[in-house]
């Protein structure tokens, strides 16, 4: 199957230029996505892309990731309602150095024919003066031909308005393109549907210039079935980086998607056939409760994304906090790695030396460590039953608490009712 082929079956395609398929069937070739680094870390949002690169790969050509530092200086103004912040160069750098560290987890890079490149365009526009960019850049493109796409459009019928730096961008990202297909024999760009204006702005760059030929392929905006935009939760964007979006929760934000959503995102998110893909749907349709397609895209993208490790870690996470899941997977982890499992759960901290004589379970409840406001209400919730020490059912309101009770010789898991955590740590 080639590649084409590969993303019109996972329903990843939207639009194709004319003989792009044909020259992918007939020539190995190098092709590219930018991707904008105003930010120090790529979210959900940007997987299709490299879900596209990896694929682009898989079938013999050559993929470039573009890692736009001096784009990113100015901000792509497609579809957005307003201005982005501009960054300084230093902190670009640094956002262009981990946004490749995340991109080499997915694809493989080297000095191979097929193998992944990296480049930054701020490495060719750096020493590009003002005069002569407009000069030999903006001489190609009249402002009527700008000025036509819907990007543009709707930014200039807006309240916002569109400065000239933005309206810029589309010159920049085209010549991005005529650059790289001149220097790096790059034959097509690829991106999502939004980056279509910009993208036919560079093939037209390059056959006003050279009189050369350039091709492109966009994907579609993924959705959820709900139509709302795919990757944002009620806490944000769900990011790549473990320190921004914990494995935990990426593992959850996968684990919770809609059967809908789930037999679609399955498709485009994992490198799954259509044959295991239809025997993991047919197996979810036979019990739908047990959640197999969901559960086989969390496990799927949780470990290409992140590791093994953290997936098991994620798992044990989930079956200790919504099932029957022991705690001794905790005694393995480091005190940030316990903190990530706990992310969003409340916690106290309490002096060691209070528990080295023992504590009264009552006072390490509501005085210690707030968990409930009064003693009162921690012993009528104890004496109800409703209150459990790392997984163990408390009743006593005599029950004293020591050292002896910490796991990993530091933290108190308290549950409280059966979906209510808190974690007590012992400094």
């Amino acid at each position: 199957m080639n590649f084409v082929e590969e993303l019109r079956w996972r329903g990843m395609l939207q639009d194709i230029m004319p003989g792009t398929e044909d020259l992918l069937n007939k020539e190995k070739v190098s092709g590219y996505i930018g991707f904008d680094p105003t930010g120090d870390s790529l979210h959900v949002g940007h997987l299709t892309q490299i879900m596209t690169l990896i694929h682009f790969q898989n079938a013999g050509h050559k993929p470039v990731a573009l890692v736009g530092g001096a784009t990113g200086m100015i901000g792509d103004p497609s579809f957005k309602s307003a201005e982005r912040n501009l960054l300084d160069e230093a902190t670009l750098n640094h956002n262009v150095a981990s946004l490749k560290s995340q991109l080499a987890k997915f694809l493989s890079f080297g000095d191979g024919e097929n193998d992944a490149k990296m480049v930054n365009n701020y490495d060719w526009f750096k020493d590009f003066k003002f005069l002569d960019f407009i000069r030999d850049v903006g001489k190609l493109i009249t402002v009527n031909y700008m000025m036509s796409k819907d990007s543009v459009k709707k930014r200039l019928e807006g309240d916002n308005g569109l400065s000239f730096t933005e309206f810029t961008y589309q010159l920049i990202q085209g010549y991005d393109f005529y650059y790289l297909w001149k220097h790096h024999n790059c034959k097509v760009q690829m991106g999502g549907s939004d980056q279509w204006g910009n993208i036919v702005t560079g093939s037209e760059m390059i056959r006003r210039q050279d009189q050369g030929s350039a091709f492109a392929v966009t994907t579609q905006l993924i959705k959820k079935a709900d139509g709302q935009k795919f990757g944002k939760t009620e806490s944000g964007a769900v990011w790549l980086d473990p320190k921004k979006t914990s494995p935990f929760k990426y593992y959850q934000f996968w684990l919770n998607a809609t059967d809908d959503d789930a037999k679609s995102w399955i498709k485009i998110f994992t490198l799954k056939s259509k044959e295991e893909l239809d025997a993991i749907i047919a197996e979810h349709d036979n019990a739908p409760h047990l959640r197999t397609v969901q559960k086989a895209l969390a496990k799927d993208i949780t470990i290409r994304t992140h590791s093994l490790e953290a997936y098991e870690t994620a798992i044990k996470t989930s079956d200790f906090l919504f099932g029957n899941g022991s705690l001794e997977f905790l005694s393995n982890l480091e005190h940030e790695a316990v903190l990530d499992v706990f992310d969003g759960v409340p916690q106290f901290n309490i002096s060691k030396n209070d528990l080295v004589s023992g504590l009264n379970i009552l006072d390490l409840l509501a005085v210690k460590a707030t968990v409930f406001p009064s003693k009162g209400e921690a012993k009528k919730m104890l004496t109800g039953g409703g209150v459990s020490l790392n997984k163990e059912k408390l009743s006593a309101i005599e029950q004293v608490i020591t050292v002896d009770h910490l796991i990993n010789g530091k933290y108190l898991v308290v549950q409280k009712g059966k979906k209510n955590y808190f974690l007590i740590t012992a400094v």
